[in-house]
């Protein structure tokens, strides 16, 4: 082998490690391989990815969250009719179902047209193009954004405050922003906060911080909370779970008892926790009758 054989040979191979690190030339998706999208960034450009194998959240399994239910899906069909409807913003515990429910939403509602595109708190600069890229299309899309916290200095938050101001509805109206956050106002507020409060004549004045931060939260049209659950709808969520996962003796005592204490060693109350409770006691279960 020559020279010049051992450059290209020593090119072809560079080239192989390099060519899956760049982005597609075309950033536009086969539209009929997946009903869920993820929008990916990565040397510079963003590009949607189909979602294979999205996760199918039944409406039935979610307890303990009517209301938020009820307001979602309303506004989500309102979407899909091509009526006006509201960006949404789900906030509070861990666990409570804030990113299952957006999930069932696509799981009941993908026959009728509607689309997910999941982008990552970090990519929220590029919302621009991938509404740009969502315009076009026939569709009604949700674009959902888990997750969010971030500092106000941040571009990202610049970045969606000024897309919720009015060009996701009105420049892409077969689009809505729903995101989810453990934070009411999705950023921390600081104690530096309460100290630009100051009282004149009478009169008390917030500090520009805090209403900074209130701001963004209030251009969602939605707002829903999510609460730990008490103990016994936690416990009726785990009987559901067992249930729907084939086991039996969901309302048994020794079943009550454990996952009592299955939620007390977590610290938590929550419908993830009932789900790994039920997938771990109707595993175990499985097991013992296979032996």
């Amino acid at each position: 082998m020559d020279r010049l054989e051992q450059f290209l040979d020593r090119a072809e191979q560079l080239l192989e490690r390099i060519e899956p690190l760049l982005p597609p030339g075309d950033p536009t998706p086969d539209w009929n391989a997946a009903t869920a999208f993820r929008w990916r960034h990565r040397a510079g450009s963003g590009w949607l990815e189909p979602i294979g194998a999205s996760p199918q959240v039944p409406f039935q399994q979610l307890r303990g969250i009517d209301r938020q239910k009820e307001t979602l899906i309303r506004n989500t069909r309102q979407h899909l009719a091509g009526l006006p409807a509201n960006n949404a913003l789900l906030w509070g515990a861990r666990g409570t179902g804030k990113s299952s429910l957006i999930q069932a939403l696509h799981t009941a509602y993908a026959e009728q047209g509607l689309r997910l595109v999941e982008i990552e708190p970090e990519h929220l600069i590029d919302l621009p193009d991938l509404l740009s890229l969502l315009a076009r299309r026939p569709e009604r899309f949700i674009v959902f954004c888990d997750d969010l916290s971030f500092d106000a200095s941040d571009q990202q938050y610049r970045a969606l405050k000024a897309v919720l101001d009015g060009s996701l509805t009105s420049r892409t109206d077969n689009a809505l922003l729903y995101a989810t956050s453990n934070r009411r106002h999705l950023i921390p507020e600081q104690m530096a906060d309460n100290r630009q409060a100051h009282f004149s004549e009478g009169e008390l004045h917030h500090g520009d911080g805090v209403e900074e931060r209130i701001s963004l939260s209030e251009r969602f049209g939605i707002r829903l909370s999510f609460h730990p659950f008490a103990q016994e709808r936690y416990l009726e969520i785990v009987r559901g779970w067992i249930e729907y996962l084939g086991g039996s003796d969901g309302d048994s005592e020794s079943v009550r008892q454990a996952a009592l204490a299955f939620a007390l060693d977590r610290g938590s109350r929550s419908g993830r926790v009932a789900w790994q409770f039920a997938r771990d006691w109707v595993g175990r279960q499985a097991l013992d009758e296979s032996l």
